[in-house]
């Protein structure tokens, strides 16, 4: 049934509620292809989201102290998480894995923008040569943040670092993983996305 005011007029349906968006100020992109429109980040959002990871690592890299070894310590201490520092590791392209390359090793991988010097992702792998060749989720991740970069013209530089004495032993290489996610707070590392959300999901 059709519902009528008083007056003889027809009421107006009322309006559905609306959804509550993630951040303020959101623009809708127009559509390419066959994707549904997607909901993108205000330059300014993008900007503060950046600036608030920027400050707690800059503030873990002036609180990182070095460690202090004696003759005798027979422990290894190579794999204290507090002795490695991503943003002194030689960097890649993120095409790396297409180059020829035979060889393979058990290492820790850094995602890291060297324009915003922002470390984006942390990861482990035992074969170097391999682990980007296939499906990886953080490589969806780095495609919408470059994206979003372009749409606002802003400058980014994303490239990957690798740390190679990390132990053979999977469990170890895990657990020194974690440890770094933790500690740096990697946006893109699920184990964070309750501090950063998941604005590239």
């Amino acid at each position: 049934m059709i519902p009528y005011h008083s007056s003889g007029r027809i009421q107006p349906k009322p309006l559905e509620p609306q959804q509550l968006n993630l951040f303020a100020n959101n623009t809708i992109a127009p559509s390419y292809g066959s994707k549904a429109d997607t909901l993108l980040m205000s330059a300014d959002a993008l900007q503060q989201w950046k600036s608030r990871i920027l400050t707690h690592q800059q503030q873990v890299r002036v609180n990182q102290s070095p460690q202090q070894a004696t003759l005798f310590d027979l422990t290894p201490t190579h794999c204290d998480p507090e002795a490695i520092d991503p943003f002194t590791l030689h960097l890649q392209p993120m095409a790396f894995y297409r180059m020829p390359d035979d060889f393979g090793q058990a290492a820790l991988y850094f995602v890291i923008d060297s324009a915003a010097s922002l470390l984006l992702y942390t990861g482990e792998t035992k074969r170097s040569n391999k682990r980007w060749r296939g499906t990886h989720d953080c490589k969806h991740y780095i495609s919408s943040y470059q994206d979003l970069h372009y749409h606002y013209q802003m400058k980014t530089a994303v490239n990957i670092g690798f740390w190679w004495d990390a132990p053979v032993e999977r469990r170890a290489r895990q657990q020194l993983e974690l440890s770094l996610i933790v500690k740096w707070r990697s946006p893109f590392n699920k184990e964070n996305w309750d501090l950063w959300g998941q604005p590239f999901k």
